[in-house]
């Protein structure tokens, strides 16, 4: 008889967990957790030791800078019961006791999540109103938690209103939104509002090398900054680039570097960048072209380049007002702007930027971007050969007998990287003052004031013209605005404070008398002279008449 064994199921091999991104892994589970929020939770945490909590919460702001997991926050702190379970509400939740640990994993039966885009009709608003006249089943607080409250129906909102303003004691409603601009206004105002700020890069850069210590990886100090200014102050878009980032690197354990960054989301070189910009401001506009389209062949996006220019001439202004460069910046480009913010003139940088923001408007609606963006360096590599308005203007004044055909073409400026800047134009001359007060109403016609110019030659009688004093006769009246709206019109047109005012004399006759005179006195001469008289005497039914708009008589 032979031996038999029972071997039995083979064992298996245990099954791994199943990852979990990082925006997850990584969600905040206390208040201190919560990065860049720091005034909200200081109202949150003296409104719970006061006991002065509102009924309804609304957290507005961009996408991932952390209005759910705040939400979910608040349940925690409003029903925690601490580890020996005799806690009250506390803005630092255990996060041991069961109601803690129940609604971290989503499961309490009292905390309800609610996404309005999938749910925005009246029934299901309903549902809500019906169930919170019951009390809490285990929790001191029965709490609703409506994500994108904004998606909810105008008939939604209606049905929800009267439960809102008077809910019950034990029930809390925390909502959340993006664009808190379609929440009617009937709702913002039975809700306590807390406005997320964006999430600065500094600290974004700070979270995620903490994060990458946590999961035993190794990132460059660059290549965090960089994602945290892709992420664009969102926590949760930062984390999900450096997820791509940490599977876009190297297995052989070389980390997560600025290069690798910068390719995976196909931005441009810093080098790359300075270069690009060294070489439109000398003019070199063949060896501009070539290098943006050597940029293009590697896979960076021309807006990305565009940008990166923006930020580049941005940053240089920025250092030319005095603003401390960014320590987290490399050397070199810190060097590099310093020097071309000592040499560029505003207005230099003033025409960089709106050109340049210009042509990265056309590369972003454009159905050739690559070319567009060709088209866009080209316009800024022909305007940096372009004298400075203001010293071509001081040439002009300089040489006033040369002439407009005098001025030579100005050939194209050698600029280097950094470039020199001209020198400031002097101050503009002071506007003369007219001779005579018949000459300022010439020049406020030919200014367009064609009103004012007309209540002046009819109703003004000049007492005194001092400049910058005029004084009218009060013997006839005048608009009660006219003398404002002179005085305002003098000051802009020669840049000087007018005294205007009325005094009880006679006064000379008004331009438009005074022309009358003229015009009688010119005809009685033309009347009188010898041709003149000869055709009457030859004509006896001769008249005299006026040509429209001639001042002669024939």
């Amino acid at each position: 008889m032979s031996d038999s064994f029972d071997l039995g199921e083979p064992p298996q091999p245990a099954k791994p967990d199943a990852y979990r991104v990082l925006a997850r892994k990584y969600r905040p589970q206390t208040f201190a957790q919560l990065i860049g929020q720091d005034a909200m939770v200081q109202t949150l945490g003296n409104a719970i030791k006061r006991d002065r909590l509102a009924h309804a919460f609304l957290m507005t702001g961009v996408r991932g800078v952390g209005k759910t997991s705040t939400a979910r926050l608040i349940a925690k702190a409003l029903n925690c019961i601490g580890p020996d379970g005799q806690g009250g509400p506390t803005i630092d939740p255990c996060g041991v006791c069961e109601p803690c640990r129940a609604i971290a994993e989503g499961r309490h039966i009292d905390v309800i999540e609610m996404d309005a885009a999938s749910h925005t009709g009246v029934d299901d608003v309903r549902e809500i109103i019906e169930a919170s006249r019951y009390a809490a089943v285990s929790a001191r607080f029965k709490i609703y938690i409506v994500d994108e409250v904004h998606m909810l129906s105008k008939n939604a909102f209606n049905a929800l209103l009267k439960t809102l303003e008077e809910p019950p004691a034990h029930v809390k409603f925390l909502f959340a939104t993006t664009e808190v601009n379609k929440v009617p206004i009937t709702v913002l105002s039975r809700c306590q509002r807390f406005d997320l700020r964006r999430i600065s890069a500094e600290m974004l850069a700070a979270h995620f090398a903490h994060v990458c210590e946590a999961e035993g990886v190794t990132a460059e100090p660059e290549a965090l900054a960089l994602i945290a200014r892709a992420a664009e102050g969102s926590a949760r878009d930062g984390l999900s680039i450096l997820d791509q980032a940490i599977a876009h690197a190297d297995l052989d354990g070389g980390g997560v570097s600025a290069e690798a960054v910068r390719q995976m989301l196909g931005l441009s070189d810093r080098g790359a960048v300075r270069d690009l910009l060294g070489l439109m401001l000398r003019g070199e506009a063949a060896d501009a072209l070539a290098l943006l389209r050597r940029q293009y062949d590697y896979g960076v996006d021309p807006q990305s380049v565009l940008r990166a220019l923006l930020e580049t001439v941005h940053g240089i202004t920025l250092v030319k007002v005095g603003t401390p460069p960014d320590a987290a910046q490399p050397l070199e480009e810190r060097e590099a702007r310093g020097e071309w913010a000592a040499a560029l003139g505003f207005p230099m940088l003033h025409r960089l930027w709106q050109l340049l923001l210009k042509g990265h408007d056309e590369v972003a609606r454009a159905a050739l971007p690559i070319e567009a963006a060709e088209m866009a360096l080209l316009r800024v590599v022909h305007a940096s050969t372009l004298p400075d308005p203001g010293e071509l203007a001081r040439q002009l004044t300089q040489s006033p007998g040369q002439g407009a055909g005098a001025v030579s073409a100005p050939a194209p400026a050698q600029v280097a990287a950094p470039v020199a800047v001209a020198a400031p134009p002097p101050p503009p001359a002071e506007p003369q003052m007219p001779e005579s007060f018949e000459a300022l109403v010439e020049r406020l016609d030919a200014d367009g004031e064609l009103l004012l110019v007309a209540r002046l030659r009819q109703g003004a009688r000049l007492v005194r013209y001092q400049p910058p004093e005029i004084v009218f006769s009060g013997s006839r009246p005048m608009a009660a605005d006219t003398l404002t709206d002179l005085a305002a019109v003098l000051k802009t047109m020669t840049k000087s404070a007018w005294r205007i005012t009325l005094d009880d004399v006679p006064g000379q006759p008004t331009l438009n008398e005074a022309q009358q005179v003229r015009d009688e006195a010119i005809k009685a001469a033309t009347w009188d002279s010898p041709m003149v008289r000869a055709a009457r005497e030859a004509f006896p039914e001769t008249e005299l008449v006026e040509w429209p708009g001639k001042r002669s008589m024939m």
